[in-house]
């Protein structure tokens, strides 16, 4: 025989380059292992055999205390013989073993485990008491808590679809069965469909608990889903390891639909059909989502309503003890980030038994919070009008406002809740609202616009009779539905998808106040918004739109970030109080305080100034001690919107607030005038500040009041942290019809006209707008060519001679206007040498280039699709200058005498735009 002997290959480079080829195909099937993916469509089957690959992947679950690969089973279970049961004992013992605490097992894993073993939080602890009781035998021999574990998994909900799959028997367990099991295997062999309906359940069930049998939960691309309530979910912690169905998991709660199908879902989340699959199979499996098997339950004839709230709801409502029902809602909204239109009337329901019920401490808080949801919820549910009447105790028919109203008011007054506003101003009655009826001869039936459905598929008509005319009316009611939406669940959402999402399944989407700066927006062109219109809206920029809209508002300076200001300048030197708003809303206090800002003492406002700037952009608006209430207090009054009736007139607020006289003064005009210029047919609320008039007068004339009436802020949505103004802005919906019209383009038009006000502002005023590059282009301000035109006017006391200094004495009422009124150019600045306060105007060559730079970059701005540049943008646009609103305009506001250092403000707004950058 001849031996051929191989020469030994020694070459280095052979060895490294096979070594690399082993890394790198260690690394590809470890992405295999990771992403789940099956061994026949993966490239692990060219390197691994399949039993070995899979081997593989449970030693990796079974280290991760991973999820079981349920879209696996065909092998796992099937050859392998690892049941989900099986493969849930091992979990929990090996975290026993290692004496791991329950918390430590992932959130999903736990919840599964649950269902099939009935081991929870507490038998676990129990399990984990009764071992450490043995002492030295626990330490010496870990694997006496396996002999407290289940042996056979406990009783579950199976649904009559689920299929029925076999296991590769061994001779001996086919010898043990008996003939009803032998027939029923055969059975399951040859039947082309499988399902557990089928066949004989408690047959079934049997093979089951002996491992024999599996249950397959098939999922096809045109099946229809709705998610119910999360029950039996453990709140553990998040997987630390990577799992693409659970990943798909949270989406597919947020975005799921009875409406649209499983290949429809997975277009919205642009994700893999056969994940997506794999991850609705899961949820049905847990009962976390229900499989519509009838065509008939999908509802195509409703306009679709989204309510987005934050995390703080669900947070209040897990502290409603007193109800258990709502612990597993708010369990449903915080981990599906939804609760579906099913789920609503429970919610409802579980709210209105806390009614009555007296709270106190932080129970108070949550106390409004849940009272104020559930009468959002119902007014939205019911489109904003009801034809349900109700008797009160004494037989007389109550509307659904007298209702709204009776609830509220005894529930403050059992929950001794105080209104925060001083002299009861903030409590506005409610007006004479309509319930929604309408004559016959008066119902103008239009085409819908905006995607509304057809009228003919939603609407309800409903004759009753008119009690004051005895003629028959005629009331149409469009039926709604209502999902109620996590803001953080949506911001988890890629922008595209969100979109997608808004327009498959949202006719409006209504947004909470307080809504989080993190939170997404429906784009401009898509789903109807009924809350802010953009970003910036959810800043202080929306306060000087409002004020510079009406030429009306209280006197407030703007800084810009990073500044240290040696000296206040007027008029901040002199004041009382001063309210204080940050850009990026920090240093507030207190739910909703986002939206009443910090009232900080005069003597306190250069140390918090200076402490705020270094993080955000601030607004300062200074008060005299004529402007507070008797304690030192603000003096306000909250608006609740929509302002119209569906009349088109304006809401008798004023009548109704029963205001003292010389308190009522330039409420109605400050009202209509500003219905003129934002027509306020929103949703929301408007806060009116209560001001000194300035005026000097020795006898008392209702025209020439002591006090008038300014706007402050204007917020978008429906808040939830005060019962009485939510209350009250439900009576609003009523009243004006808003939900029940045909066509909601007038909302839209206002929206848009608000968002173009907003960008039109930032655009002019940020760090490259026209005039804070024309303005900080100079080194020195006395290097500017200027023209004086006069002091100053308006909310703080100027001198008639604008050499002398500030605060000598207060202007008579033809100064006042005289200032008020004057011709003002385009790039007027206001500005404080640190004595005096004067108003100057660039020279005419640059005043004139600079309004025609604006004129062009506005014209520029109107061309094309409007506002598409803050669709998804969260990005928070910066001032780029010091401004000033002297109560009737805005102007750029020279303080370099009050700066420390006398930095020169080009320098500090570079700074300040090259640091917003970096963040």
């Amino acid at each position: 025989a001849v031996v051929v002997v191989h020469p030994r290959d020694d070459n280095p480079a052979t060895t490294k380059t096979n070594q690399t080829t082993l890394h790198g195909q260690r690394r590809i099937v470890d992405y295999c292992i990771r992403k789940r993916l099956q061994w026949n469509t993966c490239f692990a089957r060219r390197v691994y055999r399949e039993g070995e690959y899979y081997e593989e992947m449970m030693r990796y679950l079974r280290r991760n205390l991973a999820l079981y690969p349920y879209h696996l089973a065909d092998y796992m279970c099937r050859v392998l013989r690892i049941s989900p049961f099986r493969y849930y004992c091992d979990i929990l013992f090996e975290t026993m073993k290692n004496e791991q605490p329950y918390d430590s097992i992932p959130n999903f894993t736990a919840a599964d485990a649950l269902r099939l073993t009935g081991i929870g939080r507490n038998e676990f602890i129990d399990i984990m008491n009764k071992c450490r009781s043995k002492k030295l035998m626990w330490k010496l021999n870990k694997s006496i808590a396996k002999d407290l574990l289940p042996t056979q998994p406990v009783d579950f909900p199976i649904e009559p679809w689920w299929g029925v799959c076999l296991v590769n028997f061994t001779l001996e367990e086919f010898k043990k069965l008996s003939e009803e099991e032998t027939a029923t295997i055969d059975k399951i062999c040859k039947e082309e469909a499988n399902s557990y309906v089928l066949f004989d359940m408690k047959i079934i069930d049997d093979l089951y608990k002996r491992g024999l049998v599996y249950f397959d939960v098939p999922v096809y691309t045109d099946d229809r889903f709705k998610v119910s309530r999360l029950e039996g979910f453990v709140s553990n912690k998040d997987q630390s390891y990577e799992d693409p169905i659970e990943e798909l998991l949270y989406a597919v709660f947020v975005v799921s639909s009875a409406n649209a199908t499983v290949a429809e879902l997975a277009a919205t989340l642009q994700a893999d059909l056969y994940q997506l699959q794999a991850a609705a199979s899961f949820a049905c499996r847990l009962g976390w989502a229900v499989k519509l098997v009838d065509g008939d339950s999908v509802f195509k004839d409703e306009a679709h309503v989204g309510f987005v709230v934050d995390a703080n709801v669900t947070s209040y409502l897990m502290m409603g003890s007193l109800s258990p029902g709502l612990k597993s809602h708010a369990v449903t909204l915080y981990e599906a980030g939804k609760l579906g239109d099913s789920c609503i009337a429970e919610l409802c329901s579980d709210l209105a038994s806390l009614e009555g019920k007296k709270f106190e401490g932080v129970l108070e808080e949550f106390a409004n919070h849940a009272f104020s949801l559930r009468w959002s919820l119902e007014c939205l549910k019911s489109g904003g009008v009801s034809t349900d009447d109700s008797t009160d105790k004494d037989g007389e028919t109550m509307t659904p406002t007298n209702l709204l109203h009776e609830n509220v008011t005894a529930h403050l007054a059992n929950a001794n809740i105080e209104d925060r506003a001083e002299d009861g101003l903030d409590k506005v009655p409610q007006d004479n609202c309509s319930t929604g009826v309408l004559d016959n001869k008066d119902e103008n039936i239009s085409s819908v616009s905006m995607g509304l459905p057809e009228r003919g598929e939603n609407m309800v008509r409903i004759e009753a009779q008119n009690d004051s005319t005895g003629t028959n009316v005629l009331m149409i009611k469009r039926k709604y539905s209502v999902d109620v939406l996590r803001c953080e669940s949506l911001a988890s959402l890629a922008p595209a998808t969100l979109e997608r999402l808004f327009l498959r399944d949202y006719d409006i989407i209504v947004s909470m106040v307080p809504l989080p700066s993190s939170s997404v927006l429906p784009g401009p062109s898509g789903t109807i918004h009924f809350g802010p219109p953009s970003y910036s809206a959810m800043t202080p920029w929306m306060k000087l739109v409002l004020y510079t809209a009406g030429h009306s508002g209280p006197l407030s300076a703007v800084f810009l970030k990073g500044q240290r200001f040696r000296l206040l300048p007027e008029p901040l030197a002199g004041c009382e109080k001063a309210l204080i708003w940050s850009w990026d809303g920090s240093m507030v206090g207190g739910l909703g305080g986002k939206f009443e800002g910090n009232l900080v003492k005069g003597n306190l406002l250069l140390h918090c100034l200076n402490s705020m700037l270094k993080q955000s952009a601030v607004l300062v608006q200074p008060l005299r001690i004529d402007d507070l209430s008797a304690s030192g207090n603000l003096v306000t009054v909250d608006i609740p919107l929509p302002l119209k009736n569906d009349d088109h007139s304006i809401a008798s607020v004023v009548a109704q607030a029963n205001l003292p006289k010389e308190q009522v003064f330039n409420l109605t005009s400050v009202l209509k005038d500003l219905s003129s210029k934002f027509q306020l047919t929103t949703l929301g609320y408007l806060r009116l500040l209560r001001l000194n008039n300035l005026v000097e007068s020795d006898k008392f004339h209702p025209e020439n009041a002591s006090y008038q009436w300014v706007p402050l802020s204007l917020e978008f949505g429906i808040p939830l942290f005060n019962p009485n103004l939510c209350e009250r802005i439900c009576e609003r919906v009523v009243a004006s019809r808003i939900l029940q019209k045909d066509d909601l383009t007038e909302h839209y038009d206002v929206m848009q006209n608000v968002r173009r006000r907003l960008r039109e502002l930032c655009s002019e005023y940020q760090a490259t707008g026209p005039v804070a590059k024309l303005y900080n282009k100079r080194g020195n301000s006395k290097d500017l060519p200027r023209t004086l035109i006069n002091s100053i006017s308006s909310r703080w006391d100027p001198a008639n001679d604008p050499s002398a200094p500030t605060n000598t004495r207060t202007p008579s009422e033809h100064e006042r206007l005289k200032l008020a009124v004057r011709q003002r150019c385009g790039t007027e600045v206001v500005g404080f040498d640190g004595r005096t306060v004067r108003s100057y105007s660039l020279s005419p060559e640059q005043d004139e280039a600079t309004t025609k730079h604006i004129s062009d970059e506005q014209s520029s701005t109107h061309e094309g699709k409007p506002d598409q540049e803050d669709a998804h943008s969260k990005d928070v646009t910066l001032p780029g200058l010091n401004l000033i609103f002297d109560g009737v305009e805005l102007h750029p506001f020279d303080i370099g005498a009050c700066l420390q250092a006398r930095q020169p403000l080009w320098l500090i707004a570079e700074a300040s735009t090259v640091s917003s950058t970096l963040i």
